[in-house]
């Protein structure tokens, strides 16, 4: 039992904290860096804009595209419609004068599948995907697309800048600065292992092996592994979105997105080997596997130092601490939106393992949720 408690606490921990300390480590001894940008260079450029039934923010999303500035000769611009059944295809149709394309999908078969559709079409070296609540600066694709003008890189990752309703940074939004932080680091020791799946990028050859049951940005990651490039995660690329009100729907998304991300895990397990993808593999174990292992060691921790509360002072404390931090958790979720991070930050990270665990569930249930729901904002 005592080794059970002080295995699970230090697997959460060598996830949160030590796996960023290495990484911290082999970055000032190895100095991979950042890709070589050019900031000049101007590829041709197919943007990709997803969507099922999104009437409400189509419009707005549209004119922040037409917004961005790069040279309209060099960029096509496409919206993959997933069979939406709502005004949405109507909304795009009127903008075909100013050079928005609409491709729809012959039936509602999953975000990946209408994304095919339009990769179809699509025209440019370098296909840039974003969400259609994802709003993205001027400068925005230029910056995003001056990452590959080093061979090196297959694909490049966002950085996602997460705000409530009142326009503050919440609890999950320090989260994933966390994400962003570590992604930064990963680029500069050798690849990143996820990008932002609301606004990325990849070379046109890097897109070929589509299948439409792996969730787009985690595939078109290994695609690039695979081709022996990487990812990269650009810090001067922003998307900035809002999160869900309805903890319900905000939840119910995280399993979605982490069921779909645990199916692409196994069946792309030949990752994990190191014989051959080296410190890839490492990378995908300690950032992917291990975190979505860690509410299990959560649940272990926590039951084994209930079984060694009487055997000493110390253990009595650390569940003491235990109870504690979970019973702070619960207070995070009384809180209203804009409130007291300190309270909050421990409820979404209680949150997020709690969908973790959830998705483990579906996912040996057998459901993938290859048909894309879109959450209602």
């Amino acid at each position: 039992m005592v080794a059970l408690f002080w295995g699970s606490l230090l697997a959460v921990l060598y996830t949160y904290l030590g796996y960023p300390a290495i990484l911290w480590i082999l970055s000032r001894a190895r100095g991979r860096k950042e890709a070589l940008r050019d900031g000049a260079y101007r590829p041709s450029v197919t943007f990709i804009i997803t969507v099922r039934n999104e009437e409400k923010i189509i419009q707005k999303k549209l004119e922040n595209t037409l917004g961005i500035d790069y040279p309209r000769d060099r960029l096509q611009v496409i919206v993959a419609s997933d069979a939406s059944m709502d005004s949405t295809d109507d909304i795009v149709r009127a903008h075909a004068d100013r050079g928005v394309t609409l491709v729809r999908a012959p039936e509602h078969k999953g975000k990946e599948f209408a994304q095919r559709c339009a990769m179809d079409k699509a025209t440019g070296e370098i296909l840039v995907f974003s969400d259609v609540d994802t709003m993205i600066e001027t400068g925005g694709i230029a910056r995003i697309v001056s990452n590959f003008s080093d061979p090196t890189v297959g694909c490049v990752s966002s950085e996602d800048r997460v705000m409530d309703e009142t326009g503050h940074v919440n609890g999950e939004g320090v989260y994933v600065r966390y994400e962003m932080w570590l992604r930064s680091l990963e680029t500069r020791v050798n690849s990143v292992v996820g990008l932002s799946g609301s606004f990325f990028a990849a070379r046109a050859e890097v897109c070929r092996d589509w299948p439409i049951t792996i969730p787009s940005d985690f595939n078109t990651l290994l695609n690039s592994i695979r081709l022996g490039l990487r990812g990269v995660s650009d810090p001067s690329s922003i998307g900035v979105y809002t999160t869900i009100n309805d903890k319900k729907k905000e939840f119910d998304r995280k399993v979605r997105t982490i069921t779909r991300g645990i199916s692409a895990l196994m069946a792309n397990a030949g990752l994990l080997n190191p014989f051959r993808y080296g410190i890839f593999s490492w990378q995908l174990a300690s950032h992917k596997l291990m975190r979505w292992l860690v509410p299990w060691f959560l649940v272990m921790a926590f039951l084994s130092n209930l079984a060694l509360v009487f055997r000493s002072a110390i253990y009595a404390g650390i569940f003491v601490l235990h109870a504690a931090f979970y019973g702070w958790a619960f207070l995070g979720g009384k809180v209203p939106v804009g409130g007291s991070k300190t309270t909050r930050i421990p409820y979404y990270f209680v949150e997020v393992n709690r969908a973790i665990a959830w998705a483990w569930v579906k996912f040996l249930k057998g459901e993938r949720f290859v048909a894309w729901k879109p959450s209602a904002r």
